[in-house]
């Protein structure tokens, strides 16, 4: 094959490998979506439609996909960012660790073990908290003990945007 001729092959493959690889990302990226219905500033987390929302105005808000708690493991009702963390360590609440007695009382922050990824935002009343993931696949799934799991990036772009006392209501 002459070299005009596997040139012309790359570029098609490319071409092919970008088409696809843009008709998987809208469920997986971020986007600035209608909302209302909560004060700008809220985050409103949709359980059934494994979506996290910021309010950023009256009838807009960033939308994130995430993952949310397995069944059994899911929650409703409103309540607040009490602390931000980066590379947060871990401590298995007792519940997971009496599922996996296997696990160390500790993971250290950045470790690729560390179930909170990047960053971390705990919720006041309870040992949730909204948190990066080092396993991307399972955002969009029924996955966590009740946590919201973020992709990385995206994680990092709410903490950024969110302060201590943020409003955090959750929805079935």
């Amino acid at each position: 094959m002459s070299y005009v001729l596997r040139s012309l092959a790359v570029l098609a493959a490319v071409m092919v490998l970008a088409a696809f690889d843009s008709a998987q990302r809208p469920a997986e990226a971020q986007a600035t979506v209608a909302f209302r219905g909560y004060p700008v500033g809220t985050i409103v987390v949709s359980t059934n439609q494994r979506r996290l929302f910021l309010v950023t105005s009256q009838d807009r808000a960033i939308s994130y996909p995430v993952g949310v708690g397995r069944a059994g493991q899911q929650w409703s009702g409103t309540s607040y960012i009490n602390g931000k963390y980066i590379k947060p360590a871990w401590s298995p609440p007792a519940d997971i660790k009496r599922a996996n007695p296997k696990l160390p009382n500790v993971i250290e922050g950045g470790s690729p073990r560390n179930p909170m990824g990047a960053a971390a935002m705990t919720l006041s009343g309870g040992e949730y908290a909204i948190h990066g993931t080092n396993q991307p696949g399972s955002i969009g799934g029924f996955v966590s003990y009740g946590c919201i799991r973020m992709h990385n990036s995206h994680v990092l772009d709410l903490y950024a945007r969110v302060s201590v006392g943020t409003q955090v209501v959750v929805t079935r």
